[in-house]
């Protein structure tokens, strides 16, 4: 299990905020293998295969952060914490399924590993453990959840069915970050606050925060998957091309109508049926301003994200959120 807490993504911060922080991540963990444990063995290996594997765990930390503004040691907080990172959890198994990705974090990923049906089912079984312990938080938390979930669905509906002809290809792309990605980040700031006990103002303040954050950490995911030449990062290279998604650095590029996008276009259209074809684009796209363009889109929304925190009051949680956005931005090199 890798390190979690804030101090793991370069972020200074209070002392005591980082032990409370570290401390609840800790009790999320425990929760975390209490609710994928099944008496079918094979159901509790399948559905630890990625709980196990880690990650920094932004979305409940998110949760531990925004609770920070009323009572962080409410109960319900670990709870709603542990909810989400399940329904996120539930995605990356559908997400691997759609994309065919062979890895996720640095690992065979759970259908690369057993079978396509055994990851779909996994993934709705943790959905059906997040809204069993969402159940106990209230109706409030429940109907947060299952709105959150149908965004989460239809924006990757979005992204499959593509744009309309009168869609604007980068409008469409951020609404469809904004549902997929972000709406599960906006819901950890709102049920962090809420489960804290904090005001209907600090809440939705909260959830505006992880709606931009959200977008914004995506935007970087997006950058790292064109940027990066390893899979240091736990995920391979032009995952994106071979799935025929197309990010905003490739929006951007296909936008200029140069000779490289030109080429791009011919290279997606041949569909990426070799690696040399993926490595062709992705050298295309690290040289062309639209990466350029799309770097400063990812700086606009991280400045829109510690712009809409300014009503709270200044503090460690409000610092540390702060430095939560702006390490997105540094994350991508």
């Amino acid at each position: 299990m890798s390190r979690t807490g804030l101090d793991t993504m370069g972020i200074r911060a209070d002392p005591d905020l980082e032990s409370a922080v570290r401390a609840g991540l800790d009790d999320v963990e425990k929760l975390l293998r209490d609710a994928v444990r099944s008496e079918f063995a094979f159901v509790t290996e399948a559905s630890r295969h990625l709980t196990d594997a880690g990650g920094k765990r932004f979305r409940p930390m998110v949760v531990l952060l925004a609770a920070q503004f009323a009572d962080p040691a409410a109960p319900e907080v670990i709870k709603a914490a542990t909810a989400i990172e399940l329904t996120h959890l539930s995605t990356l198994y559908h997400d691997d399924v759609m994309d065919e990705a062979p890895l996720r974090r640095g690992a065979a990923s759970a259908n690369a590993r057993w079978t396509n049906t055994v990851a779909i089912l996994v993934g709705d079984y943790l959905f059906a453990r997040a809204s069993e312990i969402t159940a106990d938080l209230g109706p409030e938390a429940t109907r947060i959840l299952a709105q959150t979930i149908a965004t989460l669905c239809e924006g990757q509906i979005r992204e499959t069915v593509g744009p309309m002809p009168d869609d604007d290809p980068i409008e469409h792309y951020l609404r469809v970050i904004s549902g997929k990605t972000a709406s599960l980040i906006a819901a950890s700031g709102r049920l962090g606050a809420m489960m804290a006990g904090a005001d209907p103002v600090t809440a939705d303040i909260l959830a505006t925060f992880g709606e931009r954050f959200g977008v914004a950490f995506q935007l970087s995911d997006d950058i790292i998957d064109v940027a990066s030449d390893s899979v240091a990062s736990g995920k391979t290279p032009g995952t994106d091309l071979r799935a025929g998604v197309s990010t905003l650095p490739v929006l951007y590029t296909l936008r200029a109508r140069d000779a490289a996008a030109e080429r791009l276009r011919e290279l997606m259209a041949a569909g990426f049926s070799t690696d040399a074809a993926v490595d062709e684009a992705l050298e295309l796209l690290r040289g062309h301003p639209g990466m350029g363009e799309a770097r400063a889109e990812l700086r606009a929304w991280v400045s829109g994200a510690r712009e809409c925190l300014a009503p709270l009051p200044d503090g460690p949680a409000k610092t540390a959120l702060e430095s939560l956005a702006d390490f997105i931005v540094v994350r991508t090199g």
